[in-house]
């Protein structure tokens, strides 16, 4: 589903200043934990102890620090290790890491310094996703997971390290779990083995999966130990129970499980793993472990859901469905998304790391999501849009989540009228929002460029007529606000009918209130402390459409001031990423170009690797690649590289360099002249800056090269001195 396609709102001219009305309603009332209640304890690798070299945090799109966990982790180079201190008895970790683009190679694991047989693959090959025809998208989709039964126990307080080996590896977070050994065949079950299903992964498994369901009926299919190849979905599911031995033990290889537009329902999915091979997104392709619907009364329970587009892309009925305690890693676009017409569905206690758009999401397209819930899920790095979003629908609830590090294009949560396509259903009823954890969410969005909060409330296509209900919040470290009240296609739809009731906002890096469109909310015991610049951003737009009347209703504090000048917008202090003055400021950082050539991509000019290189569109000069620094920098001086290998023959290459702050309007920095890159001299080329220059955008300029009819670098390096 295409997601975001945003118009910029530009900022409005005049203040509307808040209402006040001192009634004091209550404080608020006592709520579970939030998240999920997992069988696993993670470990961050900045944490740990290191011979490699720590990197952000960093909030910058397209960066490896800002899709992190904790916006940080440690980069490691061949040879190098990170070392975890175990925090409970274990015997599997699963390790979230990324390798520069085009890359694989291991991880060496030890345990209390003796070095494991097994080892971790490690690869790119589900990462560096694009999705150009979604504005405002840059590559994403950095990191991966890999995971490895260690083949012993260990206790809390061992240490378990990996080792690097092969190419540069960023690791990001390990989970440590006590895994359960494979679970007995139920009684009265139908194997698929005993239908000619292969649980060595050789054969194709499709017909056998399919014929033990069919001899199943109103029964269980069971998948024993061992991983099954299937090369084409399974559809007609219905009045059935699906169960493995446990996801570390029974495993289906596909990136289409099922994929039906109907059933009868009474189908239960447990306890097995479903891994694909999706290395794209395309939104045409059914690359989902369920496309379509399950049917009334079904659910999904116990599962590892990874290397999809989506887990579960959910149309049809679906009523009463029940998704809990699953795993969704890895999917290039959403984590589940209930497509309307969906009514009593639960997912609850679920875990969801790296997806590619929403985390969960509920999209009342065709008829309503009514009496639906997101409950006690635990959403980490959604790295294109937001942890949890509702688009519409009837009667919901998103009730004791925790989500954390939202990029890009997305909040925490976000309760929207943005309807995609017609016919849609906006929000009604009550929208109940109660009792979540949003921290480090919220993000700069490219097409408004100007942030978006923790939690946003957006009448994009329709006003907001539901009754929102955001109670007992709690919004730590947001990099810019904590509640945002927007029209998001800038037509200043009126966002009302709102309460904010009971609230605690720490370290928020803006304001604590963004109001950017006509409507109301009341807010009571909300309280702030480090607030970044002001308690109140309210700058409706368009410019006299209306105002927005925030209403004191008692308890609040630490937010009252508000921000005077709706003509510029406030600017967190997030620090400096890197303070070392002697950084390479362009390594690591996004990288864009007119063209490339075949798998030599822009990054590589980027990656840190002189023997891996940007090389553009062939015959086809003036070419350029353009390096976003991430903020404005007085650069001086620049190295330029080829691969130092003798094989690459002496060249010289044309080519300006030019300088933006805005990434719209160039300038030239230093005019088109022939520069000699010789493997004699290290295949290196300096070209110093004017004192002056200030860019944050480095764009080189190519328009010829003697060895080659190309552009090419394979390093561009940056430097204040």
């Amino acid at each position: 589903m295409h997601r975001h396609t945003l118009r910029s709102p530009a900022i409005a001219t005049t203040v509307a200043l808040a209402a006040g009305m001192l009634v004091a309603l209550g404080a608020p009332t006592a709520h579970a934990a939030a998240g999920a209640t997992l069988p696993f304890t993670s470990v961050e690798a900045e944490s740990a102890t290191t011979t490699g070299a720590k990197i952000g945090p960093d909030y910058t799109q397209g960066t490896l620090a800002s899709e992190a966990s904790g916006r940080q982790a440690v980069r490691l180079d061949a040879g190098q290790r990170v070392e975890f201190t175990v925090p409970r008895a274990a015997n599997a970790v699963n390790v979230a890491y990324s390798v520069p683009d085009g890359q694989s190679g291991t991880l060496n694991v030890y345990v209390n310094g003796t070095r494991l047989a097994k080892t971790i693959a490690v690869t790119s090959k589900y990462s560096y996703v694009d999705t150009p025809w979604i504005p405002g998208a840059k590559t994403h989709h950095f990191y991966d997971n890999a995971r490895l039964l260690l083949g012993q126990n260990v206790q809390a307080g061992d240490k378990v390290a990996v080792e690097a080996t092969g190419t540069q590896v960023t690791v990001d977070v390990a989970d440590f779990e006590q895994a359960d050994g494979p679970a007995a065949q139920p009684a009265g079950s139908v194997s698929v083995v005993s239908h000619g299903a292969d649980p060595t992964g050789e054969g194709d498994s499709t017909q056998a999966f399919r014929n033990a369901i069919a001899a199943a009926q109103g029964g269980v299919v069971w998948i024993p130990p061992g991983e099954y190849r299937l090369t084409s979905s399974l559809n007609g599911v219905q009045n059935v129970t699906l169960q493995g031995a446990g996801h570390w033990h029974s495993v289906v290889r596909t990136s289409r499980f099922i994929d039906q537009s109907s059933s009868s329902g009474n189908v239960h999915i447990k306890n097995f793993a479903v891994i694909g091979e999706v290395t794209e997104r395309v939104d045409s392709n059914p690359d989902n472990f369920v496309n379509g619907s399950l049917g009334p009364g079904s659910s999904v329970s116990g599962m590892w859901l990874q290397h999809l587009k989506v887990g579960l892309w959910l149309m049809g009925n679906n009523d009463n469905l029940v998704v809990e305690n699953n795993r969704f890693l890895d999917m290039t676009a959403d984590g589940l998304n209930l497509n309307g017409n969906a009514r009593g569905v639960t997912v609850r206690n679920n875990f969801l790391r790296n997806q590619g758009d929403d985390a969960l999401a509920m999209w009342s397209l065709y008829s309503p999501d009514t009496n639906s819930s997101f409950e006690n899920n635990t959403i980490t790095q959604p790295n294109l849009a937001n942890g949890i979003a509702i688009y519409g629908g009837t009667d919901i609830s998103v009730k004791n989540n925790l989500i954390s590090d939202t990029n890009a294009l997305g909040s925490g949560i976000a309760i929207s009228n943005q309807k995609f396509l017609d016919p849609f259903h906006p929000l009604a009823g009550t929208i109940a929002v109660d009792g979540n954890t949003l921290v480090r969410t919220g993000a700069m969005n490219p097409n408004w460029n100007h942030p978006m909060g923790a939690l946003r409330v957006d009448s994009y296509d329709s006003a907001i007529e539901a009754n929102v209900r955001i109670t007992d919040t709690t919004i730590t470290d947001s990099p810019y606000s904590a509640f945002e009240f927007v029209s998001g296609s800038g037509r200043g739809y009126a966002a009302k009918n709102i309460t904010v009731d009971g609230a605690t906002v720490h370290n928020t890096g803006t304001v604590v209130v963004q109001a950017e469109t006509q409507g109301a909310a009341t807010f009571r015991n909300v309280t702030a402390t480090q607030v970044g610049a002001a308690g109140i951003y309210n700058c409706p737009y368009p410019s006299g459409s209306g105002t927005f009347t925030l209403t004191d209703g008692g308890g609040n504090s630490g937010w009252s001031s508000t921000w005077s000048d709706c003509s510029t917008w406030p600017q967190p202090d997030q620090g400096n990423p890197d303070p070392d003055p002697t950084r390479n400021l362009a390594k690591g950082r996004p990288v864009t170009a007119t063209g490339h050539q075949d798998v030599y991509t822009p990054g590589k000019a980027v990656d840190g690797d002189a023997n891996s290189y940007w090389e553009s569109a062939n015959h086809a000069f003036p070419q350029s690649l353009t390096v976003d620094l991430g903020s404005t920098q007085a650069v001086r001086r620049l190295v330029l590289k080829l691969p130092p290998s003798s094989a690459w023959g002496a060249r010289t290459q044309t080519f300006s360099v030019q300088g933006s702050t805005d990434g719209s309007s160039y300038s030239t920095v230093v005019g088109s002249q022939g520069h000699r890159f010789d493997p004699a001299t290290g295949n290196t080329v300096t070209v110093s800056l004017p004192d002056g220059t200030n860019l944050r955008y480095l764009r080189l300029h190519v328009t010829a090269n003697t060895g080659w009819p190309a552009g090419q670098f394979s390093e561009v390096e940056a430097y204040l001195s």
